[in-house]
């Protein structure tokens, strides 16, 4: 065997339990071949065509590195930042529960990339991450910054629409933007259907409703800002500290 088709990273270079199978052309393809591990990026090279996803995961074909900013702005390669969306192009399973996610939605996934693992294969990228890892669906496949009002929640998250900072302090002085307070409340616009427990497949359903202001702490989710000003979040039921 000429070896070598897989090139893997690891945070600590120590292999793991294997997340997803690799398919090659049915003429290349061995009894079994297992890719790789939890790996902070991996490359398939070779004659490779398709990732299946291991357990209740799922494959996102992504958009690579931003390169400009919303003002059309290039940016360095430095200040480049990988996507937080892609379109889903692989459904894994669990074993007491159907997943969600169909091929073809479009998610929102959290943008520090904990828990998901990079996939570059025919010059194309991908992320492997767990179904609950996502946050939520987008609307519709080219969706922007301003349709964020519009995602759907997955698992026990909700979308809030966050109160707007208080341009003045008590005694009437104007506070510029790194002097504002960062805002803790919100109203809720959707919620999403529970919580799944994995190895049962029971759904402990959202108990807040659409509607519902709420205080939250202070740096849960993922917040997004629209042009207009008008900050949304998505954060899980368990980080809303009461209702208002």
């Amino acid at each position: 065997l000429k070896t070598g088709g897989l090139e893997t990273k690891t945070t600590g270079g120590k292999s793991a339990a294997a997340m997803a199978t690799v398919a090659m052309p049915s003429k290349l393809r061995p009894r079994s071949l297992r890719a790789s591990t939890r790996c902070e990026a991996v490359t398939v090279g070779g004659n490779f065509k398709k990732i299946t996803p291991v357990g209740p995961r799922v494959v996102l074909k992504t958009g690579g590195l931003e390169a400009k900013t919303t003002g059309g702005i290039l940016l360095p390669d430095t200040a480049q930042k990988k996507s937080t969306s892609g379109d889903v192009v692989a459904v894994g399973s669990g074993k007491a529960y159907k997943l969600t996610l169909k091929e073809g939605d479009t998610v929102l996934y959290g943008k520090f990339g904990i828990g998901i693992t990079d996939i570059e294969m025919n010059g194309e990228e991908y992320a492997l991450l767990f179904e609950r890892d996502c946050l939520g669906i987008l609307p519709k496949r080219d969706a922007s910054v301003e349709d964020v009002k519009d995602v759907k929640p997955l698992g026990d998250r909700v979308l809030i629409k966050v109160d707007r900072a208080a341009d003045s302090s008590g005694g009437g002085v104007i506070l510029t933007d790194s002097a504002k307070e960062k805002p803790m409340a919100g109203e809720i616009l959707a919620v999403g259907a529970g919580r799944v427990d994995e190895k049962t497949g029971e759904v402990t359903p959202v108990k807040l409703q659409v509607g519902d202001r709420v205080s939250f702490f202070k740096y849960a989710g993922d917040s997004v800002e629209t042009a207009a000003g008008d900050a949304y979040n998505i954060i899980s039921e368990t980080d809303v500290l009461c209702k208002m």
